[in-house]
């Protein structure tokens, strides 16, 4: 991880983002699975930008790329009270910067973010295909809930995902 920096991201002036603008969700939005049609580009950042905790948003910079190589986020999972200390987790590195420990360190960075603002659980779904991002986050504390079959659709295809969750030691205990 050498000359780079993660942290976090700041208030956008252009799109009002928090460190991750359109440029940023558009280079790292998964687009080999087809989860991102950003042909209205405003609109799908105003949502990500709400559906997302403004706390907990960390990216990773390369001054010899010149830019955004990786980042993370928080989302709510529910917008009921007795699930406020819950969150979803996102970690995406670009292609050419895997494998180089900014995963891992976005990650830890984000465990750290969430216990100070009081967050006592993070889940993740991850595809099981995924193994890199398994192994990362079991790495970071997390541990196998289960698989969710069938629980979505990506380009017309039933996908499972692989359910992950972290439960903090210092929050809620």
């Amino acid at each position: 991880m050498r000359g780079l920096f993660c942290g976090k991201g700041d208030r956008n002036e252009a799109d009002g983002s928090r460190g991750l603008g359109v440029r940023t969700l558009n280079l790292f939005g998964r687009p080999r699975h087809g989860r991102r049609d950003l042909r209205n580009r405003g609109a799908f950042l105003g949502k990500w930008d709400e559906s997302h905790l403004s706390v907990s948003r960390l990216v990773a910079v390369s001054p010899s790329e010149d830019g955004v190589v990786g980042w993370a986020a928080l989302a709510r999972v529910s917008s009921r009270a007795v699930y406020g200390g819950v969150a979803e987790v996102s970690v995406y590195v670009a292609d050419n910067f895997r494998a180089k420990g900014i995963g891992k360190a976005l990650l830890k960075q984000l465990i750290a973010a969430s216990e100070q603002n009081g967050i006592w659980t993070l889940q993740a779904s991850v595809f099981p295909e995924n193994i890199a991002s398994l192994a990362l986050h079991k790495i970071c504390g997390f541990k196998v809930v289960g698989t969710r079959q069938r629980i979505g659709i990506v380009n017309g295809i039933w996908r499972d995902t692989v359910l992950l969750e972290r439960r903090s030691e210092i929050v809620g205990n």
